[in-house]
């Protein structure tokens, strides 16, 4: 798996705030702790309940129908995060136990555990050594309320909560090609993880209660049960859709775990989006401003307005604009520094795209102060940017606008009409892609802790990548 884990580091501007924010969440945690518990010796009480609460350490509860792949997650996150996976099965496999004994001799009749004997068994390993030290992810736990419910009475709190989802067809048919390892407990399919292996085909079994009516009455009580569950964990909780490759799961997954939920925004953020035309820089900042309540400043869409509203600057600038040149940088800037120094872009931070394009300009915005501290380049090759751009079409009646690829005109009437902006012509598109890539070298090199972000995927799987990164610590360089 090439994926990234979150450095330990924590920035100057963000250690402040999260200390204070840290040491009042432990002291509230550590009073309902108190009340839960109502120990005989208080003060022994908290030393060991600090000892307990390690806070680098994950703490990840891991949902989903069955099929869903919610243990295959479960399993990669563990071996990624060195931690222990806990399940109904290991739980209860315990040697010299006797909770243990009691709750497997139950399990072996009834095929399900008694919510008291469970929570118990939880409460138990989560309180040992290795837990404690690499942290715990619990695949499948809870599964009602009422778990949910004694979980957080006895004071286990997952840091994370992960709902995996996939439509019910999709599930069954899942479900009926399972096949498990009964030496390594490895789960493959006959369609879609065959092992290659013949020792290991041989010796795969077919698991009990996979039929498809077996497995639909499964997904009704599941989807009983989780709605819930939901509210147990309001802030916490995530929803994946698992209708995807695993690999995909995985790193929203991973993504996801690696957020710390003390602040989204624990810092002022200013964010720099970097990429050539058709990247997905105006999609990431409208959803950048929407979720942090940033000021999204788009350098090309501040000329047009200035230019509209006829400012002092505007008219410097229509000049430039009727003759279809270039604005001058010091010009730009000029505008840029205007809106940045505005109230709004103080107090709440900004997502900048479409300017600095070059290193001069790099320069000359940071000579005057204006320093992003998350930058990302998204990264599209060519031909995609190609794809995405010289198929768009405008409706001049209507204005809708159509791509021939991924949203085609509903009929052909509409189709005959359409029309191409003349910025969408490849020609247009493969000179700005060159000119973009002609200084994006000197760019990266001058923002050294760039974060460089495939942005050929899905955008809310990019965004995702953009979120963690402005979330977590930056990564350290080495010299």
């Amino acid at each position: 798996m090439d994926a990234t884990t979150a450095p330990h580091h924590i920035p100057p501007e963000m250690s402040q705030y999260g200390e204070e924010n840290h040491i009042f969440e432990i002291m509230q945690n550590m009073l309902e702790q108190l009340l839960i518990h109502q120990p005989k010796d208080p003060i022994l009480f908290m030393i060991n309940h600090l000892q307990l609460d390690n806070d680098n350490v994950p703490k990840i509860v891991i949902l989903g129908p069955p099929a869903s792949g919610k243990t295959t997650i479960a399993m990669w996150l563990c071996k990624h995060l060195n931690s222990n996976l806990l399940t109904v099965e290991n739980l209860i496999a315990k040697e010299f136990s006797s909770l243990a004994a009691a709750a497997r001799k139950h399990y072996q009749i009834n095929k399900r555990v008694p919510s008291m004997q469970l929570v118990r068994l939880i409460q138990d390993r989560v309180s040992e050594e290795d837990c404690v030290r690499r942290g715990w992810i619990l695949d499948g736990i809870p599964e009602t309320r009422e778990q949910a419910l004694m979980i957080q009475t006895v004071g286990i709190t997952p840091r994370h909560v992960i709902v995996l989802s996939a439509p019910d067809t999709v599930l069954i048919e899942r479900n009926l090609g399972k096949r498990i390892d009964p030496q390594t407990g490895e789960i493959y399919h006959t369609t879609f993880d065959w092992p290659s292996e013949s020792e290991i085909q041989d010796r795969l079994i077919v698991p009990v209660g996979i039929s498809e009516l077996e497995t639909a009455g499964k997904l009704l009580e599941y989807h009983r049960n989780i709605v819930r569950i939901f509210p147990s964990y309001p802030k916490i909780l995530k929803v994946i859709s698992a209708d995807q490759p695993c690999v995909d799961v995985f790193y929203q997954a991973l993504t996801y775990v690696q957020t710390n939920h003390r602040s989204n925004a624990p810092f002022t953020p200013r964010v720099l989006l970097c990429g050539p035309m058709g990247s997905g820089k105006s999609l990431q900042a409208a959803l950048l401003a929407q979720k942090y309540s940033l000021v999204n400043v788009c350098c090309g869409q501040l000329l047009k307005e200035a230019v509209a509203d006829k400012s002092k600057f505007g008219e410097v600038i229509q000049p430039f604009f009727e003759k279809d040149m270039a604005v001058p940088d010091s010009l730009i800037m000029k505008v840029l520094s205007e809106r940045l120094n505005q109230q709004d872009c103080i107090q709440k931070g900004w997502v900048l795209h479409g300017f600095p394009r070059d290193l001069d300009q790099a320069l000359m915005m940071d000579s005057l102060g204006y320093k992003p501290n998350r930058v990302f380049f998204l990264n599209v090759p060519f031909d995609s940017v190609l794809e995405r751009l010289t198929l768009r079409r405008t409706d001049p009646i209507t204005g809708e606008r159509y791509h021939l690829m991924y949203k085609p005109p509903p009929t052909t009437e509409i189709q005959d009409r359409l029309l191409q902006n003349p910025k969408d012509a490849e020609e247009h598109v493969k000179f700005k892609m060159d000119l973009f890539y002609r200084n994006a070298a000197e760019l990266e090199e001058f923002y050294g802790q760039a974060l460089t972000i495939n942005g050929d995927q899905d955008p809310y799987t990019v965004f995702e990548y953009i979120e963690s990164g402005i979330i977590n610590p930056l990564p350290q360089k080495v010299p």
